[in-house]
């Protein structure tokens, strides 16, 4: 009894000192949560206005610009899949590579090549496991990205892009990331950046961006010109936009699971804290039983002895 009972006290030590991870943790990704919401709150009017902007031009013009004219004969098509640097975020990561891999299929569906650009270490290893071909990744700044790092990932995007495809470039450019919905819901998405569908573009709020009315515009030099300039700059905002969604999920994520961990720490340790009381308790029991058989056996041989 007395080997199960320090079993038992060495498996709570071990508990309680991974509870007190997790509860840190907890606490960590809680504190970075209001940070990374702020800098979604702060970046969003500036990735709307940008959307306006475009969407005005492509929709006041009949400029036939590459980064708005779909490609009918299309056979390469990007995906720029966001994770997590980090685990312990329960299904984050996994949720948007599992849409990453639904995308993939569908293009390969309809008889495209997909080559995939990933942010953060788990979807480099997921692939890498598989031995799946991954054209470039980023990793370091999943949790807290800057724009630097969204114009860092955008520049091989759109190098990617306004390169021929007979050259090794791509038709098309898909983004998967995780939106962030509130602290509990975080939503895997996929979206189209390029080339631009005006009937796809939806503001922050989830309207589209086509159904507003715009002011006539003249431009200069040119609506060709307008666009060259502006479509850069919405792809970063773009992606910058989902690199703070996905930075804020994954706070999210990593919070709830472990919450549920230092739930579920506390649950084993009144568990084993239970079976040791019994352990000890049957210990006690039987080291009574013990002496009480042993002063019963030494008055049965004292009144032998008489």
């Amino acid at each position: 009894m007395g080997a199960q009972l320090r079993v038992y006290k060495r498996r709570i030590r071990s508990v309680t000192a991974t509870k007190k991870i997790t509860k840190a943790m907890e606490m960590i990704s809680a504190s970075r949560i209001v940070k990374a919401q702020r800098a979604v709150a702060a970046s969003t009017p500036y990735a709307d206005e940008l959307t306006r902007a475009v969407t005005a031009v492509a929709t006041r013009s009949n400029a036939k610009h590459p980064l708005t004219t779909e490609n009918p004969t299309a056979t390469r098509a990007a995906v720029l899949l966001i994770t997590a640097d980090r685990g312990l975020a329960g299904g984050y990561s996994s949720n948007a590579i599992r849409a990453a891999v639904v995308l993939s299929e569908r293009l390969r569906s309809e008889g495209k090549d997909v080559v995939t650009y990933i942010v953060g270490r788990k979807g480099v290893s997921y692939y890498s496991f598989r031995n799946l071909p991954v054209a470039k990744s980023w990793t370091g700044f999943s949790d807290q990205p800057t724009y630097g790092d969204a114009k860092t990932v955008s520049a091989d995007l759109i190098e990617a892009f306004t390169t021929e495809t007979a050259e090794g470039g791509v038709d098309e450019l898909h983004l998967v990331s995780t939106k962030f919905e509130s602290m509990l819901t975080q939503t895997p998405v996929d979206a189209r950046l390029l080339p631009l569908k005006l009937d796809e573009v939806q503001l922050s709020d989830d309207r589209p961006a086509k159904s507003e009315i715009f002011p006539l515009y003249d431009f200069e030099p040119s609506a060709e010109g307008v666009l060259d300039a502006l479509l850069p700059r919405y792809v970063e905002s773009r992606i910058y936009n989902a690199l703070l969604q996905s930075a804020a999920s994954e706070h999210a994520a990593r919070r709830r699971a472990m919450k549920s961990a230092t739930d579920n720490a506390e649950e084993l340790i009144k568990s084993l804290k239970r079976l040791a009381n019994s352990a000890r308790q049957a210990e006690i029991t039987q080291e009574i039983s013990e002496i009480i058989g042993g002063a019963n056996a030494l008055a049965d041989a004292n009144a032998g002895s008489e």
